[in-house]
């Protein structure tokens, strides 16, 4: 629904005595299922939205590919400070989303538009495929300031995203990093349940608790990661 289950799953994998690459990296593998899953059970809200999930997934993609590879390849106390601000901007971002959509023009997106949100997802998913908590939330934003779409129709495409992110950045894991495979596996398995679950309830909240429940998973982050 949220967007934010590393929230809950990768302090646990800490807590079980995992690194924190090691976490990261499992915990990403783990719950690329469950954002499928996700996509899945908001299959129906994703009708007409082929070309944005075809477009922005690509986006999408490479981004995942980008993160993963910082990860592997950079401290991992580089985004310490910028990753609370990022997802505390997508939080107000979000809480402002219907009133910059009625301000938007109606009618499709300029060509600076289409090539601004581009970069925004772009940008999330390499974020996403680097450590990915509120992952959904920095989506939910940015596709709620460009797309004229309801929030049920813009969770769906932010699931296709995430799972492409994710996924993305799960191949290169699978490739190159210190996965663990036995929690990996319990989170796939797991997660592919909790994705069909999240969607059923999610889809039939109205917009305004939907937007409460990305909100207040999104401010759980800051306050987790700065604290």
């Amino acid at each position: 629904m949220a967007g934010s289950g590393s929230l809950l799953t990768f302090p646990v994998l800490l807590a079980i005595g995992y690194s924190p690459l090691v976490a990261n990296v499992s915990n990403t593998v783990g719950l690329f299922a469950g954002n499928v899953s996700g996509a899945v059970g908001y299959r129906r809200e994703l009708a007409g939205q082929r070309r944005s999930a075809i477009t922005l997934g690509a986006c999408s993609i490479a981004g995942g590919l980008g993160g993963a590879a910082l990860l592997l390849a950079l401290p991992p106390a580089v985004f310490k400070v910028v990753v609370p601000a990022l997802i505390l901007l997508a939080v107000v971002l979000l809480l402002l989303q219907p009133r910059l959509a009625r301000r938007r023009a109606s009618g499709p997106l300029t060509a600076p538009g289409r090539l601004v949100l581009r970069a925004s997802v772009f940008a999330t998913a390499v974020y996403g495929g680097y450590f990915g908590a509120a992952q959904g939330v920095m989506f939910m934003a940015t596709l709620g300031v460009f797309l004229d779409e309801s929030l049920q129709r813009l969770t769906g495409l932010k699931n296709v995203l995430a799972s492409a992110a994710n996924g993305a950045a799960a191949v290169v894991f699978i490739a190159y990093g210190p996965i663990a495979w036995e929690p990996a596996l319990v989170l796939a398995g797991s997660s592919l349940l909790g994705g069909q679950l999240g969607a059923g309830v999610g889809r039939k909240l109205p917009a305004s608790a939907l937007r409460t429940i990305i909100v207040v998973g999104g401010l759980a982050a800051v306050i987790k990661l700065l604290v």
